[in-house]
């Protein structure tokens, strides 16, 4: 990077899992909620905007640049541009590394970027075969083509819809489920499922622990309905969590000898985050004050079965295009999809062994110290919106970042399909 990208500030809803208190709400709902309140909370004006960039992963169906109607819903004029962009978990990341780019290359000083997710929303899919007797259907004309159409539908054809959520989470080159894939990592790298448990106990407690700093962040999200409330706080969080509560869950992925469960594995959430971000011509333009910036960026591809070694992957490279070592950072943040993931993640950088065979380095990439990471919890406790969750972690880091005096941190995730990001950033 020529030249650092500020954050100028940012503001998510609250993360609600699945089918619960923002079910009502789709993802441009989510995003517009957020890109509203964070305009609102800095008071830029919108007509300042160069572009809208926002991730999201499962696009509602009947908002297919869900970026562009997000960004007219919050009141962005017509004639700001705005893009969806999607790199699966890591399309929060995208949305702001792209707006990065688009500022090296002149084509903007003042971005409005973010990522929205509702998981609630994604569609059933009908069959192939249920397809066919719609389409034939649809090209009936007489009553007595319709009828004979109509005839033809059994009970499986409308009962035993595609998940499109399952798909999603389902790599089509290796052909693991997510789950899968971290139980991979957990036999590679020797985890017992009672250390998957204890640290997923450990993002509970520092996650309730943090709630206070959530709020800071929050802005709520009013449902639609007669007697639907505000939406304020994470419902993800669970107060007072035990070892023996999460000893109770069963293996989710693989019935015998399996150790991810839903207890130690990320939430599936909806939510959304915004962020403004600009350039120092962009600050000197509006005179507002930073609140951190991106020094460096980097994304890596992996072996797809082994995705949650992505952030290893991409702090490397992040390390050859920065110099910046794990070493420099006061906070680290890998997001948790699975417990298992993070803690391979951990193990694989400590390990020489694994720098030598796969990262193409003598030396290991370096221990992550357990104080610094994750400091406010993270996914299993929170959830993870996949299209915001980049977002979010930026903002949260940032913030504590700055809570603490500290002048580093690093962001990363993997990346369904076998990649990482990692983001660097800095307090101003």
């Amino acid at each position: 990077m020529k030249e650092p990208l500020y954050i100028v500030d940012g503001v998510r809803t609250p993360f609600a899992r699945m089918g619960t208190t923002l079910a009502a709400a789709d993802a441009a709902d989510l995003g517009r909620t957020a890109a509203a309140a964070v305009l609102a909370r800095t008071g830029l004006d919108p007509a300042l905007i160069d572009e809208v960039v926002f991730g999201c992963v499962g696009n509602p169906v009947d908002a297919a640049n869900v970026g562009r109607v997000i960004a007219l819903r919050a009141g962005v004029p017509e004639s700001v541009p705005a893009i969806t962009v999607s790199r699966n978990c890591a399309s929060g990341f995208e949305a702001i590394t792209q707006a990065s780019d688009q500022a090296a290359n002149g084509r903007g000083d003042i971005f409005l970027v973010g990522g929205a997710e509702s998981m609630t929303n994604y569609p059933l899919i009908y069959n192939e075969r249920a397809v066919k007797k719609f389409a034939a259907l649809a090209k009936a004309k007489t009553a007595g083509q319709k009828l004979g159409a109509l005839l033809a539908f059994r009970p499986a054809d409308l009962l035993k819809p595609k998940i499109a959520l399952m798909l999603g989470l389902t790599d089509p080159v290796c052909g693991l489920g997510m789950g899968q894939t971290a139980e991979l990592l957990a036999r590679d790298w020797r985890l017992s499922r009672e250390a998957q448990d204890e640290f997923s106990l450990r993002s509970h407690h520092q996650a309730e622990a943090a709630r206070a700093k959530f709020a800071e962040e929050i802005t709520p999200v009013y449902p639609c309905g007669k007697d639907a409330a505000a939406v304020t706080a994470d419902n993800g969080i669970r107060d007072g969590q035990t070892m023996e509560a999460l000893a109770k869950l069963k293996p989710a992925f693989e019935k015998r000898g399996g150790t991810v469960t839903a207890g130690n594995s990320s939430q599936v959430t909806d939510g959304a985050a915004a962020l403004i971000v600009m350039t120092e011509a962009g600050l000197k333009r509006t005179g507002l004050t930073p609140i951190g910036k991106l020094v460096g960026f980097a994304y890596a591809g992996c072996e797809p079965a082994r995705m949650g070694l992505g952030p290893v992957y991409a702090l490397a490279k992040a390390e050859k295009l920065t110099g910046l070592k794990i070493s420099d950072a006061d906070l680290i943040e890998i997001n948790e999809a699975f417990a298992a993931q993070v803690m391979a993640c951990c193990a694989a950088s400590a390990s020489a062994e694994f720098a030598q065979k796969h990262l193409g380095r003598d030396t290991a990439l370096g221990e992550i110290p357990a104080e610094k990471l994750n400091v406010n919890g993270g996914a299993v406790a929170l959830g993870h919106p996949v299209g915001a969750s980049g977002a979010r972690l930026v903002l949260t880091a940032l913030r504590e970042l700055r809570r603490r005096g500290g002048r580093r941190a690093v962001v990363s995730l993997c990346i369904g399909g076998g990649q990482g990001g990692a983001l660097w950033l800095e307090a101003v």
